[in-house]
């Protein structure tokens, strides 16, 4: 939140805050002097309450509420209100609310100040009484639970309110907060109920009857929530390894490790980076949840940055604020950033990377995280050593062994996955397809050796990759055919190419060494090539058609009209029609 809100925020609570506890105390007039020893037990109980919350998201769940029901019911709201309010301080001093988040303190005090209030008001509407007059008849029955419904529901009003309003985030009215609440208060509100009745009896010694089990309920509670948070982040941790061991290259491996990460943590930035030596570290993903910084080239030397730290000293590192890791900052660390976990990546006994993640928060991230985070290191690790190999065996899959280009199963591939793609996306543009044969091949392989012809293939997928540059795909389709895929190139532009490429072949003389001739001097081959296109939409409605349509150019087009030509197919139509 900006500093100017959490000011605005802060004067809206010195305005509100002691004017609204004065007015109070002169409506109300409680005689607190009369049972000072008493409403000390109940404050002392609920502060001690207090240091065990249950932490979901930013809205941590306690249990003063059934000690504050059980004075309420006793003493009536002023003291409920001092309960309450105390007991609030004891909460933020245990989740230790930072700078950026100090505008928390003042919308709790208020937030809890008005629920207080207005949740007595039911009470009091209901015909509800104090002292052993509250459970006096069976009818009374109805004001106390309305009351403890009432501060339930306007607890979660407040928060779903102040989550529009201030926060500006969407309402999500049933959450993981609303259910521990609901729960929780299930367990806590009949506790301080029995705190009430037990006080009736007893007095001061019921916080020794009751009080003491509360503070081991709450702890139990507490346990209880941990235990069960760590079991569903060790779930999706498991999950997140599973889909990291998929068919990904390395890629969409790192993608998806950032985005589950990015799910799972309470972060705003991500560094990943690769070991390139010793003393090198290589940034290869970066993630800034507000978008604001901009990273794709960094390089790291010894001794620079906590990523940097951490490979030297072979180590994990958890920094809850910016003060502990400071001087390991350097121009590329967030500027906003205070806690820090920086874990290895290992693959056999190997430091291969490291994740380092910053929250702009203090004290993000709990000892679990971290050592959540340094499992996913493990799986990342994993993962990308078999998405290098699985990269390998799919490139092999898809390229030609001697020419290094793409082959004629890529090729038709890719050629229907664009089909379906641009028809998906309606997008109206044409697709060409240049296909060309080198002539008299067999006349080359005859007279000076397959090795010679095999030079010649290599060398013209040399001359065919200089002429494209980027603009199409290329690929062998097999023998002495080579075909070129240009997206969004018309029929008159695809000729251009075409001709550019007829030029390069025809234009300069193959060299070959390894040719069968007697003499040992290297021998000058001169090729050229007939070449067909066509063009999708204006020649064919299918992949396939643009192949064997570009196909019967060449051959009837340029071919048999005397070889080294360019034919187009929908001349040749023409011609035919």
């Amino acid at each position: 939140m900006e500093r100017y809100k959490r000011i605005k925020i802060w004067v809206l609570w010195v305005c509100l805050w002691p004017a609204s506890i004065y007015l109070l105390y002169r409506w109300l007039n409680p005689p607190l002097h009369l049972n000072i020893m008493e409403i000390g037990s109940f404050v002392i109980l609920a502060s001690i309450v207090a240091l065990f919350p249950l932490r979901i998201g930013d809205n941590p769940v306690f249990f003063t509420h059934g000690i504050a029901f059980a004075a309420f019911l006793q003493y009536g709201l002023f003291v409920e209100i001092i309960i309450s309010q105390v007991s609030l301080l004891f909460l933020l001093l245990k989740v230790r609310v930072d700078r950026t988040s100090s505008h928390r303190i003042p919308i709790n005090f208020l937030m809890f100040l008005a629920i207080s209030v207005l949740s007595a008001q039911v009470y009091y509407a209901l015909g509800g009484e104090h002292g052993g007059e509250a459970v006096s008849s069976i009818t009374d029955a109805l004001p106390i639970i309305t009351y403890a419904l009432s501060q339930i529901a306007l607890n979660q009003l407040s928060l779903k309110i102040i989550t529009k309003i201030i926060y500006k985030q969407k309402i999500v009215w049933w959450d993981s907060g609303f259910v521990w609440d609901l729960g929780t208060a299930g367990i806590v509100l009949p506790v301080g109920f029995v705190l009430y009745i037990v006080f009736l009896e007893f007095g001061i010694n019921a916080m020794f009857f009751v009080g003491i089990p509360f503070i081991f309920i709450s702890g139990m509670l507490m346990l209880f929530h941990n235990s069960n948070e760590i079991n569903s982040y060790l779930k999706i941790t498991s999950k997140i390894g599973h889909e990291l061991t998929g068919k990904l290259g390395v890629k969409d491996v790192l993608d998806l490790f950032v985005d589950r990460l990015t799910e799972l943590l309470p972060l705003d930035y991500i560094y990943v980076y690769d070991v390139l030596s010793e003393n090198q570290l290589k940034l290869i993903r970066f993630f800034d949840r507000s978008g604001e910084m901009k990273l794709s080239e960094l390089q790291m030397n010894r001794g620079e940055g906590v990523s940097r730290t951490a490979k030297i000293k072979n180590g994990s590192f958890h920094y809850k604020k910016r003060a502990e890791w400071k001087h390991l900052a350097n121009s590329f660390t967030p500027l906003n950033a205070e806690s820090v976990l920086s874990v290895p990546v290992e693959r056999n006994n190997e430091i291969v990377g490291i994740i380092t993640i910053y929250s702009k928060k203090k004290r993000a991230f709990l000892q679990f995280q971290f050592m959540i985070l340094r499992i996913l290191s493990n799986y990342l690790g994993v993962a990308i050593d078999n998405a290098r190999h699985y990269e390998q065996r799919k490139e092999e899959s898809e390229r030609c062994p001697l020419t290094g280009l793409y082959n004629y199963r890529y090729f038709e591939s890719y050629l229907r996955d664009l089909f379906v793609q641009w028809e998906k996306e309606e997008i109206k543009k044409p697709i060409s397809l240049i296909l060309l044969d080198i002539d008299h091949f067999k006349q080359v392989n005859d007279t000076y050796g397959h090795e010679s012809g095999n030079e010649i293939l290599c060398q013209l997928a040399d001359r065919l990759r200089m002429v494209l540059s980027e603009r199409g795909v290329l690929a062998r389709y097999g023998g002495e055919e080579f075909v070129i895929l240009l997206p969004g190139y018309s029929a008159d532009q695809s000729i251009n190419v075409a001709k550019e490429i007829k030029r390069a072949i025809s234009s300069e003389p193959f060299y070959s060494h390894e040719h069968i001739l007697s003499w040992e001097t290297v021998q000058e081959i001169n090729v050229t090539a007939s070449i067909g296109v066509a063009v999708y939409p204006d020649d064919c409605e299918e992949p396939l058609e643009l192949i064997r349509h570009a196909d019967r150019a060449m051959y009837i087009g340029a071919k048999q009209q005397g070889r080294n030509k360019v034919a187009n197919y929908s001349q040749l139509k023409t011609k035919v029609q």
